[in-house]
Parts: structure tokens; sequence; C-alpha cells
């Protein structure tokens, strides 16, 4: 069966005022709107025709889910679907691994810890692995670059106390994640960041981007746009150490556990296993638990390579990842009909442009920019019209 969805819009301090109305084909309020979140986590559960999603799972688990994804992950949806529209950077942060998770969510748990606490790191026992595909141009700070590569920046954008503050980058007799673990945490508990930040801000503001090289220009004015938002926050130096990652429309990135991340601005799409675990590593005013953090994150570093989708049929791509959570797909069907992927598990869709007609038996639903339907497990589908779409299953 296909069922119509309604997700529940998340006003974010953040959120572009715009993007998400846009899309809905609503009007504009002064509010931001951050995200649109369509699955079935407690914090925002979805609509199916009118009804709870959460309901309808607990009323027929292998019906609306599948077989198989109940097998693995129990009478829950395992992924979570969002829209998301970032006109400010968001926070540094990171999530843990499925051990991690229900390790510390235990220990919170038998701490007494409220799980609406401030302090409360550990929501849920999930990791929250997940992936952005950029609707627009968008950017994002993505891992930790080669320490090497790091201390050369830095050497060339100057100042005697970043220096000495970012030296052990380049010692080279030290492993790289070992090198950056301890940048890091240094950075993490300095006594007084502002003046750090300070220092890096008019060494940065010094920099000529035509004439500077691109890397060096582009770490100039990461520094530039975070101080604008977080003059005093140790974040904007710890950015220092990670990639920026440009990504055009259709670009992907994935962030598996571990992975210290912030995007800076732009819109996408996001899909992400169903948790709300968020570890803080800065440009925020909310809690930062440096040790925690410190245990959760991956300090070796990464290229920040962009993904590219590969081709399943004519006008369907897939995202590849090694997410058993979630899978993502991008159909276009160019004015044909496509066949929508897989048919033994409950899929989320979202029409991001055009007018779309979803075919099941003698069952026809139009779907136009901005509306979402649900497809329960088992349900045989296919998609004609024109515009993009963009469908999540569980991955397993």
């Amino acid at each position: 069966m296909i069922l119509r969805m309604e997700g529940v819009v998340q006003p974010y301090a953040w959120g572009s005022k715009t993007f998400i109305p846009e899309l809905l084909g609503t009007e504009p309020t002064d509010e931001p709107q951050a995200e649109l979140w369509l699955g079935g986590h407690p914090s925002a559960v979805a609509k199916l025709d009118g009804r709870p999603i959460d309901e309808l799972i607990a009323a027929d688990p292998e019906g609306v889910l599948g077989a198989a994804a109940v097998q693995e992950f129990g009478p829950r949806l395992s992924f979570l679907l969002k829209v998301l529209a970032a006109a400010e950077p968001l926070s540094l942060q990171a999530h843990p691994s499925r051990k991690q998770a229900e390790e510390g969510f235990a220990r919170e748990e038998k701490a007494g810890v409220p799980r609406d606490a401030k302090d409360r790191l550990y929501k849920d026992d999930w990791p929250k692995p997940e992936l952005l595909c950029a609707l627009v141009e968008s950017e994002a700070l993505c891992g930790f670059r080669d320490p090497d590569r790091t201390h050369a920046l830095v050497q060339q954008l100057g100042g005697e106390r970043t220096l000495e503050l970012m030296a052990p980058l380049g010692d080279s007799s030290v492993a790289p994640n070992e090198r950056l673990e301890r940048v890091f945490t240094t950075i993490m508990r300095l006594d007084d960041p502002q003046s750090y930040v300070a220092e890096v801000l008019s060494r940065s503001e010094a920099i000529d981007p035509e004439a500077a090289p691109s890397d060096l220009a582009q770490l100039a004015d990461t520094v530039r746009l975070l101080s604008d938002h977080y003059s005093d926050d140790p974040g904007v130096l710890a950015a220092m150490l990670m990639n920026r990652v440009v990504l055009q429309p259709g670009d992907a990135i994935f962030l598996d556990a571990g992975n210290l991340h912030a995007y800076l601005h732009g819109a996408g799409i996001e899909i992400m296993a169903n948790s709300d675990n968020v570890l803080r590593g800065g440009l925020t005013s909310k809690h930062v638990d440096v040790d925690e953090l410190t245990k959760v994150l991956d300090f070796n570093p990464i290229p920040g390579d962009v993904i590219s989708p590969e081709p399943v049929s004519e006008g369907v791509v897939r995202y590849p990842t090694p997410a058993t959570e979630f899978a993502l797909w991008r159909l276009t069907p160019a004015g044909s009909t496509v066949k929508v992927p897989e048919t033994a598990l409950g899929r989320a869709l979202i029409v991001v442009d055009g007018y779309w007609t979803l075919t099941s038996g003698a069952v026809d639903l139009v779907v136009e920019q901005g509306q979402a339907a649900f497809l329960e497990a088992g349900t045989a589908a296919t998609a004609a019209g024109s515009g993009t779409a963009f469908l999540a299953s569980p991955g397993v």
C-alpha cells in the first residue's frame, strides 16, 4: 500500500527562513525552518494518511517495515529521512558507534540522568551514521585533515601563539592520529580561547583570497566565517584541523561514527540512523563534554571525499554507504516511468521538484514538490512524471 506521508518541521535557530517554505509551497514566516523530519523518531513522529507512523508499525511491524528490517532492528523504523536547510553554521559534532551508544545510554540511565537534561549525552542506544546529499551548493567541515598539511597551512597563516599551539601537528615522530588528538584536546581545554581566536582572525583577515594559495584562502575564510558567529569558541580553532568540503547539487558525504563534522551552509537531503545521539565539539552554547567526545572521535585523518551515486537503472541511482540502517536512492524519471527500488522493505519517498504519480496496482497517488509518500513492505510501484525524488529504506 502507498500512503501519503506528512513530516514535522523543526525550527532550529541556524535554519533557513525560506528554503523549506519554498519547497513545501507555504508562506515564509520570520522563523527559521531548519529541518523537515520524515520518520518515526519520538521527537517528531511523521503521519501516514493522518495516523502516526509508530502506531501503524506497532499494529503490523512486518507489514509496514518488512520481515528483514524487523529481524535486524526490531519493530521500529531504522532510518530518519530529513530535508536540511542551513543558513548559518551548525555546531561541531560527532556521533557514537553502536557499542558506544549502548554503553553510554546504559550508563546515564543507571546514573538517573533525565533524558531531557541539558548535559545528557546519550538520548538512546543507537548509533547515528548519516549521509547528506546536496540540493544546492553546500559546504561542510568533515573529518580531520592530514596534520602535516594543516601544520604547513598554519605556518603560512602565522601568529606566534597559534604556531605554538599547533606545533605538535608537525612532529613526524608521532602518529598522525596522536598528533591530532593532542592538539584537539589542548584546544578544547584552553582557558582563554578568545585570545587565540582573535589572533587567527587577525591573521586570516590579512590574507588576500585572490593572491593566496586556494587551500590557505579557504582556511582563512573558514576562520572568518566561524568567528562572525563564535568569537570566543574553541571550535573555531578546532575547525582549522578539518577538511572543508564543497558539495554541488547531487554530491554527497557520508559521516560515520566518530567523524567530527559541521554543515556550514546550504540545503540537502539527509538520511541517518533513527537516533538523536549528538556529542558536541564547539561552535555552540550547548553542553560540551570534552572527555566523552575524545573517546568517541576518530582522529585518523581522512581526505573528505565526496560520494558519487552509482547507477541502478535508467533514471535511478543509489548512494553507496556501509550503513545497514539506511539506503538512499535518487530518482529522475525525466518524463518516463521508472520502477521504485526495493519491494521487501518499507520505504519513504520525497519529491524535491516536479510532479509525480506513484502507481501500485490500480492505485495512483500524485506526489508534488515538497510532498512525501510511504510504501509499505511488499508494495511494488512505478513512478512517472518529471523532476527529482529521493527514496529511503533500511540498508539490510
